[in-house]
């Protein structure tokens, strides 16, 4: 804490500090060269009551989620500070951050000299595609899972990259307990090898190790202090083509979420691509089996989590198909491959039209890994074995399951077959038209007693440009479904004076819900200002309960009525 103290004081004496001490001799003064950054975001809510869509009664009646960074750099140094503050955190984000309603959380000095970076306090890193170790932001979310120690990155030769931190992660306003050690290298071999610096064939190769710490607690068994896991990874680029994979172990880690089994983990990521003028082709594929790794072998949700699990489903953005059934990474076991094909048709030609046509598909389909369990129970009833501890007898190891990642199941977890033609016609009025099919495990991934949502999902969305300043952008969405909610229709008119101003109105309807008193509609309005970095929205309306994800990372979202306002800007 005293730390804290001192790099905050020396971070806001350079904020204001008098300009009577920059001036110097003609030599040059000790702050020239100083620069100052940063950026800013407040995001409030105003909370009404509203019965009929189910929004909470919330005491304060608005919530504020806002923070800014400061980051001062000279030469070879920088420093920065993350001032947040929630006053009480927005509906839907976790309540301990209300624990402390305003902090410093996020803090860090750093040098940097001849290939050689060193950092102190917090940080954020990446081990190739994270299956082993990545620690991020993603503040939509509520997840910050920065490290709070040392992390040193070293380039002994061109085309050797090492990396090596030690540290706590960040949990909420404290720090987990168990202390994460990491190592990573990387070589391009086109910077290492000078006969291949103009080869067509580039080639990467790289490999982590990673280590968590945790005291082994009171529980009756005994748990693994130390869980080591490591991963290698792989990536070949050809004229037009690229490969890419990696491979991930873990030894056996009991947690919560894995009901305490001795099983180790293991994922596996590949991604193959060819792309060349007006046409491209993605095929990704994953399998993981028991690869949630925590710094905390209690935590739940989305705290404290080591590792990332690439996504292998389409990022939708319109609101029907992004907000109603997206899909969240299963960490303790999925089988997923993903395709994605692009086209564009040639201006001109009769398909394409006068300004060109672009075809996308994507295809993800996801599946339960197959297992076998010792007692040849039902996944239902071995989870329910293993919570009251009877496995010993049937499974001395207390492995639970048997299984390897090709052993593809039945469970369907998630599909989706969606469609896009993105076409202009004239020069002032394009126009995209978009298909999805999507069948959805809701009972896994919401907990929701259902049967697998089965949807359809059709939108059109038309873009009009009137001179240089004005333009009409509009939205019709439908989604058929006959489980969950039934069948939902959307529409958004937005309308932009450049550079300044948008202007908003949506409205959605569940008018297939089979409950009448829950066909209800959720109009919003809104108003946005754009002033160079500066971004300001203010919105009234009502928010539908649901899910929102990014990356297969999701969190619950509250219904609500009331007001909105959002602010950013950087500096």
């Amino acid at each position: 804490m005293k730390q804290l103290k001192l790099l905050t004081s020396l971070f806001l004496f350079f904020l204001v500090a008098p300009q009577a001490l920059f001036a110097q001799d003609e030599g040059g003064g000790v702050f020239d060269g100083l620069q100052i950054h940063g950026n800013f975001d407040v995001y409030g809510q105003q909370y009404n009551k509203d019965s009929i869509i189910g929004a909470p009664i919330v005491p304060e009646k608005s919530g504020i989620n806002a923070f800014t960074n400061l980051i001062a750099t000279k030469g070879k140094f920088t420093a920065g500070v993350r001032i947040e503050s929630y006053i009480p955190p927005v509906q839907g984000f976790d309540v301990r951050y209300g624990n402390q309603p305003i902090g410093v959380p996020f803090r860090y000095a750093r040098f940097a000299q001849d290939g050689l970076e060193v950092t102190a306090g917090n940080f954020y890193e990446q081990f190739g595609n994270g299956l082993i170790l990545r620690a991020y932001e993603e503040r939509a979310l509520g997840i910050d899972n920065a490290f709070d120690g040392v992390r040193v990155k070293y380039s002994p030769y061109k085309g050797v990259y090492l990396k090596a931190l030690v540290g706590n992660q960040r949990y909420y306003w404290q720090k987990s307990d168990g202390i994460v050690r990491a190592f990573d290298s990387e070589f391009q071999l086109n910077e290492l090898i000078t006969k291949l610096e103009s080869s067509p064939l580039r080639v990467s190769l790289g490999g982590s190790i990673v280590s968590k710490f945790q005291a082994g607690g009171n529980s009756s068994l005994k748990l693994p202090e130390n869980v080591t896991g490591g991963a290698g990874r792989f990536q070949l680029n050809w004229k037009d083509f690229g490969l890419m994979g990696e491979y991930a172990y873990k030894a056996n880690d009991p947690t919560k979420s894995n009901h305490y089994i001795y099983k180790e983990g293991q994922g596996i990521f590949m991604s193959a691509t060819y792309s060349r003028k007006g046409f491209g082709v993605n095929i990704s594929a994953k399998s993981i089996d028991n690869m949630e790794f925590r710094s905390d072998r209690e935590a739940g949700l989305n705290d404290l989590f080591i590792n990332y699990l690439p996504a292998l489903s389409r990022q939708h953005t319109y609101n029907l198909a992004a907000t109603l059934y997206p899909y969240a990474t299963q960490p303790n076991g999925e089988v997923g491959i993903q395709g994605d094909l692009i086209y564009k048709i040639k201006r001109g030609s009769k398909m394409g039209g006068k300004y060109g046509t672009t075809i996308q598909v994507n295809v993800s389909l996801i599946n339960a890994l197959n297992r076998d369990y010792y007692t040849n129970a039902d996944m239902d009833t071995a989870n329910a074995l293993l919570d009251q501890q009877v496995y010993l007898e049937a499974d001395p190891g207390r492995k639970g399951y048997k299984t390897n990642l090709l052993n593809l199941g039945d469970s369907v977890y998630y599909r989706d077959f969606n469609i896009e033609i993105d076409r202009k016609f004239t020069k002032h009025f394009k126009l995209k038209a978009t298909y999805a099919f999507q069948e959805y495990n809701i009972a896994l991934i919401q907990n929701k007693v259902s049967p697998n949502v089965v949807a359809n999902i059709a939108v059109l969305e038309g873009l009009h440009t009137i001179g240089k300043k004005h333009s009409i952008r509009w939205e019709a969405q439908t989604l058929f479904t006959d489980q969950d909610q039934g069948d939902w229709i959307f529409g958004l008119v937005e309308y932009g004076y450049s550079p300044h101003w948008i202007v908003t109105i949506l409205n959605q309807y569940n008018y297939g819900n089979k409950v009448e008193d829950l066909r209800v509609n959720y109009p919003t309005a809104q108003v946005t200002y754009i002033q160079n970095a500066l971004r300001m929205s203010i919105g009234y309306g009502r928010q539908r309960a649901g899910i929102f994800c990014v990356g297969g990372v999701c969190r619950n979202v509250p219904a609500a009525n009331g007001l909105t306002v959002a602010i950013t800007s950087s500096f």
